[in-house]
């Protein structure tokens, strides 16, 4: 008999998207252009995010936009929801398209149809009982202000940032009280573009302006911490990083200190700033080896101190694998944030390392770290799927997947972890953020759009559909 686990009685199971990777109408409704409406869409999207020439310029000759439609979701909202709340969803995370609201980014007022939208998102998604978990900037920010300002690296960021998430608390108060404000803050340090707005010139030093970018965005999110504590008191608010537990390739101590040290950077840096409030001993002998000098004003830190996440939101995809002096040809196809080939895990499609272990080991580091609630809020498997001659999308492979995940997560609990919630990433199949693909598919929900733009948007059932509504029936109880 398999073994059953014991979720806790409100965990909030449901699923998660991003504005620009699922709602379309990109010129719709008074919005401004943003950094993902600029993004070509296919495996060269890869070579555009680590390309320090690039000009956020849009090329309709030499690229698709897929982002431009995506899945429509913009007009299609109702039809979504209903077929999450039939899965039985408690929740939905979703981001809100910072350009819907404030179109430059720099405006004193907000565009009313942008918000008029997310009105009519929040009422539906209530109307089916489903609390909306919202992203306040995932991967993106108004165009203008990339232009302008050259995104993150100004300081005035911070304020144009401020009056939209003023504008937000105060309009959604009665309808969202679960908050998030910087997805996978921490993936900046390898792709500026999507989260900092900007791209590392190359006579620049990568260092000085991402950690500058990244201490306004510090202050931002903590400015965002305490208004939202103020404006709506009975509200969380987490901050989001990408968790990658970092592996040692053996027991040498060269590559076991390596590898702590990476870990370090990567999963902690940003979290120990948003969750502990200040910024951690081991990042001060980094700045010192490179040459960072910040510009802090009066007052950054204590409100970094003053104002902390309720919890701690994170994406868990896979582990990272590390050696000292690495070659090459050791490094896997789908790693995008660094390490090599691990050779004990199978890779998906796209040649991401797939290791429920490595979720357990996450939750536990991260809550012996923090000892606040976790909230795991992307995991899932991108796979080519396909539609048989009767209808049916046979997609085993993702719920093995995921069900192993979800067993990870049980056992953590057993551990001691206060786990509050799961939303799978990409509920419904959308555009992939890195390679902007639609091949790339996550959902439990088939959306009828290829790579070439072309397909009829119609939605179909696929046959994990049937499987997380029973997940989520049983709370957790049955994974068969």
């Amino acid at each position: 008999m398999s073994k059953r686990y014991q979720f806790p009685e409100n965990f909030l199971w449901g699923g998660a998207t991003a504005a620009n990777q699922l709602e379309g109408g990109y010129k719709e409704g008074g919005k401004g252009l943003n950094t993902p409406d600029v993004l070509p869409g296919g495996k060269v999207r890869l070579n555009v995010l680590k390309d320090p020439g690039f000009d956020f310029e849009l090329n309709n000759e030499l690229y698709t936009y897929p982002n431009h439609e995506a899945i429509d979701f913009y007009h299609r909202y109702k039809e979504d929801i209903a077929l999450f709340a039939e899965m039985g969803f408690k929740s939905f995370r979703m981001s809100i398209s910072w350009s819907r609201i404030f179109p430059k980014g720099d405006e004193a007022t907000p565009n009313e149809e942008g918000l008029a939208f997310y009105d009519r998102v929040f009422d539906e998604l209530l109307k089916y009982g489903i609390e909306p978990v919202v992203t306040i900037s995932h991967y993106e920010m108004p165009l203008h202000l990339v232009k302008e300002y050259g995104g993150w690296r100004d300081r005035q960021v911070v304020t144009f940032f401020e009056r939209y998430v003023t504008t937000l608390f105060n309009r959604y108060k009665n309808k969202v009280k679960y908050w998030m404000t910087f997805n996978e803050i921490n993936s900046s340090f390898h792709m500026p573009i999507l989260g900092l707005g900007f791209a590392i010139q190359k006579e620049e030093d990568h260092y000085q302006p991402t950690f500058q970018a990244y201490h306004h965005q510090f202050v931002a999110s903590a400015r965002a911490v305490q208004l939202c504590h103020e404006i709506i008191p009975n509200s969380q608010i987490g901050c989001m990083i990408v968790y990658l537990p970092t592996y040692s390739v053996d027991s040498n101590p060269e590559n076991v200190l390596y590898a702590f040290q990476e870990e370090q950077l990567l999963n902690y840096f940003c979290g120990d700033v948003q969750v502990r409030g200040q910024y951690p001993s081991f990042i001060k002998r980094y700045w010192k080896e490179h040459g960072i000098e910040l510009e802090i004003q009066p007052g950054d830190l204590e409100l970094l101190k003053e104002h902390t996440v309720d919890y701690v939101s994170f994406s868990y995809y896979m582990s990272r694998t590390e050696k000292k002096d690495k070659n090459p040809e050791e490094v896997g196809e789908g790693n995008i944030l660094g390490g090599i080939k691990n050779p004990f895990l199978k890779t998906s499609e796209w040649g991401w390392e797939i290791d429920p272990i490595g979720l357990r080991i996450s939750l536990n580091q991260l809550y012996d770290r923090y000892q606040k609630p976790l909230f795991v809020v992307e995991n899932g498997l991108g796979a080519y799927d396909k539609i048989e001659e009767d209808g049916s999308i046979n997609d085993h492979y993702r719920i093995d997947y995921l069900r192993e995940h979800i067993k990870a997560m049980g056992e953590a609990i057993e551990d001691g972890v206060d786990l509050m919630g799961y939303t799978s990433w990409g509920c419904i199949d959308l555009v992939s953020a890195s390679t902007g693909e639609m091949s790339k598919r996550y959902g439990y929900i088939y959306v009828d759009k290829h790579d070439d733009g072309s397909g009829t948007l119609n939605r179909m059932k696929k046959k994990s559909f049937d499987w997380y509504q029973k997940v989520i029936e049983t709370n957790g109880e049955n994974l068969s």
